[in-house]
């Protein structure tokens, strides 16, 4: 999936530069910015890890984990910017279109700052905050990236709910319904493959009559399956299995 890094990878060396410079750093800001860039490295990393996962097979909360850290990455970089014009250029620029008068106008905007660098650490300590907010979410919706990113097989849940079917009511006269269309006619079992489909709201048990179904017949075929997949699967994986 195509999903944009934001200013992740402009932002990572002008935060190494920061570190690195001839800039003066209180000890709480230095901390936090070296927190920020362990952040964002490894966020870097995942982004580009879901960049790989084909759309209709990415979990919708890694969507939003990702336009998360995006949107943070942008919030990030004009915080730098600012900081940085105002440490080399205290004056400002003569030139009321120059880029760097509207990045402090964006971010005096945005944070309503005042004539020193206080704003700056304020707003570094929320930014960290944000990263590590984000770091937590992207924890929980790790296992999610990893199994869209192999794909989906079996769901072994799915499998231990039909182990033994429970015999709703009536259900064996929808099942035999259900066998007599799949096996109608004589030595039914050198005919073609039948495929019937069972359509129903969730929860109304597609999946338990196929099971009874198949434990009625399965005895007369010399090899059987009964398999559960979720809704994008890896063939491949699947018949590997």
């Amino acid at each position: 999936m195509e999903i944009a890094l934001g200013a992740i990878g402009p932002l990572l060396p002008k935060l190494g530069a920061l570190l690195v410079g001839d800039f003066t750093l209180e000890k709480r800001m230095r901390k936090g910015i070296e927190s920020l860039v362990t952040e964002l490295t490894l966020m870097h990393a995942a982004l580009r890890k879901v960049e790989k996962v084909p759309p209709e097979q990415l979990y919708e909360g890694v969507k939003i984990w990702a336009g998360k850290v995006k949107e943070l990455s942008y919030h990030m970089e004009d915080i730098v910017d600012a900081f940085r014009v105002r440490v080399e250029d205290g004056s400002g620029p003569a030139n009321p279109e120059n880029r760097v008068k509207k990045i402090l106008k964006k971010v005096k905007g945005l944070f309503k700052i005042r004539n020193d660098l206080h704003w700056i650490s304020d707003a570094l300590k929320e930014v960290v905050h944000q990263a590590k907010q984000l770091a937590e979410l992207h924890q929980r919706y790790e296992q999610d990236m990893q199994d869209t990113s192999a794909g989906a097989s079996v769901d072994p849940r799915m499998m231990a709910l039909y182990t033994d079917v429970i015999e709703f009511v009536g259900i064996e006269e929808t099942r035999d319904e259900l066998i007599n269309m799949l096996t109608k006619g004589d030595d039914w079992s050198n005919h073609p493959l039948k495929i019937v489909s069972i359509v129903g709201f969730g929860g109304s048990g597609k999946t338990t009559l196929a099971k009874a179904a198949y434990d009625k017949i399965k005895g007369q075929f010399n090899c059987c399956a009964f398999i559960s997949v979720s809704h994008n699967p890896d063939v491949k994986k699947i018949f590997k299995t």
